[in-house]
């Protein structure tokens, strides 16, 4: 492949991947852009499956993960075909594929996902006691910090609750929701919801009405901040007044003090004068 090509075909995978879980859609557009480019890459062709998968365009992804397994000899994408044929309404043919003979090579997680997509088929056929039986298996109560453990027990709660089994069914959940800290199973809230419980968010009168009540209060304290300047600038001048008046009566004082000594000197004048006459 040139250069130029590659790099293109590059681009689109890594865009794909980027928008692979906030948006499956654009996703998937950006993977058949580069199978377009490159439709005998294994990789290329991957990509397409697993965001056609998730973008729930199930009949292209199973296409798509037959040509992997048929290109690249990758038995891991045999969970998603699985619950592929159980979004188009075959169960039959899903748990045809869960007893496919590779099974066995693949790896723990795969198993995992493939014990969850059986019982799944099982419960799409009315049979919830078989698909409960399935689940029942010694990973429940494994202690391991693995994806899938989270999704094992809320399966098996699940299909308790679906049998009527709810206090059975509450315990799973609980046990579902203490290894599920990133919530991906939603297990809290299935616990809640059969306890009885509800998690409502405000309402948007609500948050109005705080709205209001902090612009008021904003505006109570724009106005007390405005009313203390202008009490403060009315002391400033009054003392501004008292200072000028102080300077005036200084100005005064001073003003007849210096009255009072010329008339001062011109008394001793006339007093020397008259002093002088008497002598002569």
């Amino acid at each position: 492949m040139p250069r130029t090509l590659a790099d293109l075909v590059a681009q689109h995978l890594v865009a794909s991947g980027r928008f692979l879980d906030d948006d499956p859609e654009l996703a998937y557009q950006h993977a058949r852009t580069a199978r377009r480019l490159a439709a005998r890459l294994g990789g290329v062709r991957e990509a397409v499956a697993i965001t056609a998968y998730l973008a729930e365009h199930y009949d292209e992804a199973l296409t798509e993960f037959r040509a992997v397994r048929r290109m690249t000899g990758n038995h891991e994408v045999i969970a998603m075909m699985a619950d592929c044929e159980r979004a188009l309404g075959r169960p039959d043919k899903a748990l045809a594929l869960t007893k496919d003979k590779h099974v066995h090579d693949v790896s723990e997680p795969t198993q995992i996902e493939l014990l969850i997509v059986a019982a799944g088929a099982r419960r799409d056929k009315g049979q919830t006691a078989a698909a409960i039986q399935m689940l029942e298996v010694p990973e429940l109560t494994k202690r391991t910090r693995a994806e899938w453990l989270p999704r094992l027990r809320y399966a098996y709660a699940d299909a308790l609750a679906e049998a009527g089994r709810t206090d059975d069914a509450l315990v799973w959940f609980h046990r579902a929701a203490g290894v599920d800290g990133d919530g991906v199973t939603g297990a809290a809230e299935r616990a809640a919801e059969l306890e009885g419980l509800e998690f409502t968010d405000l309402d948007e009168d609500d948050t109005v009405v705080d709205d209001e009540y902090f612009e008021d209060e904003d505006t109570a304290e724009t106005t007390d901040a405005a009313d203390a300047a202008e009490e403060t600038d009315e002391d400033l001048d009054a003392e501004e007044v008292v200072d000028g008046e102080d300077d005036v009566d200084v100005v005064d004082v001073d003003a007849e003090d210096a009255e009072k000594s010329e008339d001062s000197e011109v008394v001793g004048e006339l007093t020397d004068g008259e002093s002088k006459g008497s002598e002569e």
